[in-house]
């Protein structure tokens, strides 16, 4: 007889995203002739910048050269691609990250779903209220015990170091769902908290491309101290539409290490342990076109992206701030959380929006009990689409 994972049965019965679109298609199925525009799921809809398609399409005639052609790659990822995110995400903002320090792989998601398997069960886990359902969902599947962080509205949404002991927290920053952001003081509370605890931080920076203050750190490892006690996870999906062809990042300093049964190991040796037995890398192809990031037309082209999706942005949160919602986000994120209006619930806001609106948004309590009454919405479509969504809120709120 096989058994099953007993942890599963702990799950909601159906993940965030995919009951939202059980709703959705029932909607459409219902109101055929109704435009729904989606404002929901963080999907990006523009185009991959043309340096990394040009990239891609150089990539794929190689693989059709018996001189050039590419089989299995390093389980790390590719040297020009490690050696590009070194230079361009760390060092050049003067910060000591080395090339061998970085995993390339398909995602931020994940990565922070899977770096689980180098830590033990008995590790007690701290994890933040409102937060991205990944972050749980995957530690209770290990049996983990998890502790929750309520970030309130007074603070701005903003996670504080709590008085009890966790071996293991997670850290969003710019946040999804809330769109707040960590300042510099913020992040040295919690690695002095991470240190006096031997805990280590696994540090979600999928969105620090979206950050237009120039105070905010982009990196935990801005903040001393941090390359002892912590993880960070990047990803191409927002920042260059590679939500389609999947690469990201983590970051795991040679220093950090993990302790059990009184030995002590590198903690980039394990994932680098983990990586080579459940992973065969992120394909040539895709690396090249991530490489091209940091060209200067990369960056150029990367960088127009952002403005755009940071347009729509200001779009949502100032039609949604003029008719009369209280929200926040949407300055250094691509995410805008608003509160609920007339006592509804987040998910009663989620059927007035798509019943009236033909909106489709996410319901807060998705990501948390401190989700509830809260909404996201995403700036994540296209231009026409944003400006026609926030007219249709205002007309069906006003």
């Amino acid at each position: 007889m096989a058994f099953f994972n007993e942890n599963y049965t702990k799950l909601s019965e159906s993940y965030l995203f995919a009951t939202i679109e059980q709703r959705v298609n029932a909607y459409k199925k219902a109101n055929p002739d109704k435009k729904v525009i989606s404002l929901g799921i963080g999907d990006v809809t523009r185009p991959l910048p043309q340096v990394c398609l040009n990239a891609m399409h150089a990539a794929v005639d190689e693989m059709g050269s018996a001189e050039t052609f590419r089989g299995y790659g390093p389980y790390e990822g590719y040297a020009f691609l490690r050696d590009a995110i070194a230079e361009g995400d760390f060092r050049s903002r003067g910060i000591d990250i080395s090339a061998d320090e970085i995993f390339v792989s398909d995602g931020a998601k994940s990565d922070t779903g899977n770096i689980g398997d180098i830590f033990g069960p008995e590790n007690v886990v701290a994890i933040t209220d409102p937060v991205y359902p990944v972050y749980i969902d995957t530690n209770v599947m290990a049996g983990r015990t998890v502790k929750i962080i309520p970030c309130e509205e007074a603070n701005g949404f903003a996670p504080l170091p709590p008085s009890f002991h966790a071996d293991i927290v997670y850290l969003c920053s710019p946040n999804n769902p809330t769109g707040s952001v960590l300042n510099k003081r913020q992040l040295a509370d919690w690695v002095t908290y991470a240190k006096a605890n031997h805990a280590v931080i696994l540090y979600d920076a999928a969105y620090e491309r979206f950050i237009t203050e120039d105070e905010i750190p982009h990196s935990i490892f801005e903040i001393e101290g941090a390359k002892s006690c912590a993880i960070e996870f990047r990803s191409f999906s927002k920042t260059a539409g590679f939500t389609g062809t999947r690469c990201g990042y983590a970051v795991i300093p040679k220093e950090l290490t993990l302790t059990a049964g009184g030995e002590t190991f590198p903690a980039h040796k394990l994932w680098l342990r983990h990586q080579s037995t459940k992973y065969n890398g992120t394909s040539y192809i895709i690396q090249r076109g991530a490489a091209a990031v940091f060209t200067p037309e990369g960056r150029k082209e990367v960088a127009e992206l952002i403005d755009d999706y940071l347009e729509n942005a200001r779009i949502i949160r100032e039609g949604l701030l003029a008719a009369g919602f209280s929200c926040s986000g949407g300055v250094n994120a691509p995410y805008i959380w608003l509160k609920c209006p007339q006592g509804l619930s987040s998910w009663e806001l989620f059927d007035e929006l798509l019943n009236k609106a033909s909106v489709v948004g996410t319901p807060g309590a998705g990501f948390g009990e401190k989700g509830e009454g809260f909404f996201r919405l995403t700036s994540f479509g296209s231009r026409g689409d944003t400006v026609e969504a926030v007219q249709r809120i205002e007309q069906a709120f006003k």
